[in-house]
């Protein structure tokens, strides 16, 4: 499910399990991450859906890349193995306007 960064920002606040995946590249991630994000790249193809294999499918994951489009793939990845809860950010990390973290 898509959700605007208001929206996003909004749930994960209010989410004492929220698990925040980043789904870019080493050198995107060197722009800056989101706090508390776990990386996991997408690119990296069946190793991603081995990463995401390991995790809880109950919980509720937060998931972003640079622009939305990878993380929103990734999110349909993840509801096709099981996963229950997966948002996506609309607009990625190059729109949001929230903490950033080294």
């Amino acid at each position: 499910m898509d959700l605007t960064q208001q929206e996003w920002s909004a749930k994960m606040a209010e989410d004492a399990n929220a698990f925040i995946l980043d789904v870019r590249t080493e050198d995107e991630i060197a722009e800056g991450i989101i706090p508390n994000a776990v990386n996991i790249d997408i690119y990296k193809g069946q190793g991603f859906i081995d990463e995401l294999e390991k995790l809880d499918k109950t919980q509720t994951y937060y998931v972003y890349c640079r622009s939305g489009n990878r993380s929103g793939q990734a999110c349909a990845i993840m509801n096709s193995i099981g996963f229950e809860n997966a948002y996506n950010l609309e607009g990625g990390f190059m729109n949001w306007e929230g903490e950033v973290a080294e």
